[in-house]
């Protein structure tokens, strides 16, 4: 089975009207990706809470998926009369079947966090046996260890983590940054996220793992503290939660922060100021991970 693709660019006023025409007119799938991307013209957006986009990008390229059956221009004049407006410059292309799952999983390869730890998917076989290696499956929760943010965690993980340690993985995800730390000697390791989906996969990530770690909703945690408290999020919510996430760090504790942008680094810092000292840790790829060691009370 083949599939025909319609492309054309759209402005950010007109995006949404378009995509609903689109799929009131056939198309199995819409998706959007910024027009001028791999230019320097490109617009990051990252979607934080309490960010202030108005729309995705300026200019948006639209790519529709429809069946092979369907006469795509025919699909695409009906959509432009419903928008009352004149059919766009566009391209169209066919695109063969293709076995998902196996094109997918081709993109997933071990990934070597330090000398010691690996990200391994579960199709494949670690490169070394002889390390630390995280049995870890992309899925719908954030964190399969290829991020520059989760590798900068990873990383400050396997360099500072204590035998006997406890953990706390703020916005689990997938429980990456939970799991490296029960392989890595914490004999108390706990995860938190506000998403349902991500908690399932954590714990059955962990059970794969053969790990020991508590994950639950932000409200089912015990309110205790850590010996660390990661958090790989985003600049923003990093910000709001400096208050809650102090609390969950000991006297002597440390916190790892990641998740921000070289230029949110200084703000970031400067709200949690009040209860760490803290600096940057690392960077990757204009990513800056920062570490606190929190004041005593």
């Amino acid at each position: 089975m083949s599939y025909r693709a319609l492309s054309f660019d759209a402005t950010a006023n007109s995006l949404e009207r378009w995509t609903d025409a689109l799929l009131d007119a056939g198309a199995l799938s819409v998706d959007v990706a910024d027009a001028r991307e791999g230019t320097p013209a490109e617009t990051p957006v990252y979607g934080e809470p309490g960010g202030t986009e108005a729309s995705p990008w300026p200019l948006n390229r639209i790519l529709a998926l429809f069946d092979a059956s369907i006469d795509v221009e025919a699909a695409l004049a009906r959509a432009a009369a419903q928008l009352d407006e004149p059919a766009p410059a566009h391209s169209l292309a066919t695109i063969a079947d293709t076995d998902w799952v196996r094109e997918t999983q081709a993109q997933f390869i071990p990934i070597r966090v330090t000398g010691r730890l690996w990200i391994v998917p579960s199709w494949c076989d670690p490169v070394d046996s002889s390390a630390i290696n995280i049995r870890l499956d992309p899925g719908l929760a954030f964190g399969t260890g290829g991020h520059p943010t989760t590798l900068l965690c990873l990383r400050w993980l396997a360099e500072n983590i204590a035998q006997g340690s406890s953990v706390l993985d703020y916005g689990c995800g997938s429980g990456i940054l939970a799991i490296a730390a029960a392989k890595l000697g914490a004999v108390r390791v706990a995860g938190v996220d506000v998403d349902p989906g991500a908690i399932a996969a954590s714990r059955a990530n962990a059970e794969a793992n053969g790990v020991t770690a508590e994950f639950g909703l932000p409200d089912e945690r015990p309110f205790d503290s850590f010996d660390v408290v990661a958090a790989n999020i985003l600049a923003n919510p990093l910000e709001l939660l400096a208050p809650l996430l102090a609390r969950r760090v000991r006297a002597g504790g440390r916190v790892v922060l990641a998740g921000i942008l070289e230029p949110q680094a200084d703000r970031v810092a400067a709200a949690y100021a009040r209860w760490f000292n803290i600096a940057p840790w690392g960077s990757a790829d204009g990513w800056i991970a920062l570490e606190g060691v929190r004041f005593a009370p």
